[in-house]
Order: C-alpha cells, then sequence, then structure tokens
C-alpha cells in the first residue's frame, strides 16, 4: 500500500510496481516539490509558493525519492536543516532526473541558513538557486517564478 504523508496535498498519481527500476517519472512542470524536516517550514513555504498557482507537493526528506519515483516536478524546494545534510541523499538522484529531463528539470532550490556551506552544493549540478533563512516570502516567490518561467 501507498502511505502518503499527512500534508501531502496531492492527486492521485500513478505508480509503477516497481519503483527500484528509476525509470524516469512523468514530468509535471506545475507541480513544486516542498522537503524538509520540519512540518511548519513545509507548511510556511507551501503558502508562498501557492501565490505564484503552481501545485504543492510536500513531505519529509526520508519520502522525497518515492515521490520522484512517480512524478518528476516542475521545481523541488529542499530545506535541508540546520547543517544542510537532511537532504544529502537527494541529489545524486535529482541530477540524475535533470539529465534525463528535456528541460533540465526538477529545477531546485535550496533554502539554508549556512551560505558558506551551501556554496559548495551549488556547484553541483542539481540546485539552480540558493534562498537564505530567514525564508522572506518576496525573495522565494521571486526565484520560484523565474525559475519556473513565470517572472
Amino acid at each position: 500500500m501507498d502511505r502518503q504523508s499527512p500534508d501531502a496535498r496531492d492527486e492521485e498519481i500513478s505508480t509503477d510496481p516497481t519503483p527500484s527500476s528509476r525509470r524516469i517519472a512523468p514530468v509535471d512542470a506545475s507541480r513544486v516539490l516542498i522537503v524538509a524536516t520540519s512540518r511548519i517550514n513545509r507548511i510556511v513555504v507551501a503558502k508562498i509558493i501557492e501565490r505564484s498557482g503552481l501545485k504543492i507537493l510536500s513531505d519529509l526528506p526520508e519520502n522525497a525519492e518515492s515521490i520522484l519515483d512517480r512524478l518528476t516536478p516542475g521545481t523541488v524546494i529542499l530545506d535541508c536543516g540546520p547543517e544542510n545534510r537532511d537532504c544529502e541523499h537527494l541529489m545524486t538522484r535529482l541530477a540524475t532526473l535533470r539529465q534525463n529531463t528535456q528541460d533540465g528539470l526538477p529545477k531546485v532550490v535550496l533554502l539554508t541558513s549556512r551560505l558558506p556551506a551551501a556554496a559548495n552544493i551549488v556547484v553541483s549540478e542539481a540546485v539552480d538557486a540558493v534562498v537564505p533563512k530567514p525564508i522572506i516570502p518576496e525573495r522565494l516567490q521571486a526565484v520560484v517564478d523565474r525559475l519556473s518561467g513565470r517572472d
């Protein structure tokens, strides 16, 4: 049985019975996946992103790969915690998705309170933008709008 977290606001998405096959899931550029350990941060970011008219998926870092097995969102927002380590396991998966989709999706935004550490991640093929904390709605929304082509 496929379980989703209580705050994953997502219509029914068909699943491949063998998600470990790592096929590229269908791309939906209108969706944004918010990945964070803190439920409060997921809710705050979702409220900001909803202003852009995008559809929200929200979950914990440990559940994000199963979502990416079913769907490739247009944008992924990662809140990797105070040490930028909560989402490390997703970086390779995101880089692979970007290499295998026509438009280089998903676009990836990293939310961080540790900018020097984030500078190393930006060099990675998996991150498009770094937004410093505290999260300011105008700043985050502008970045997401630019990456999704809505600016």
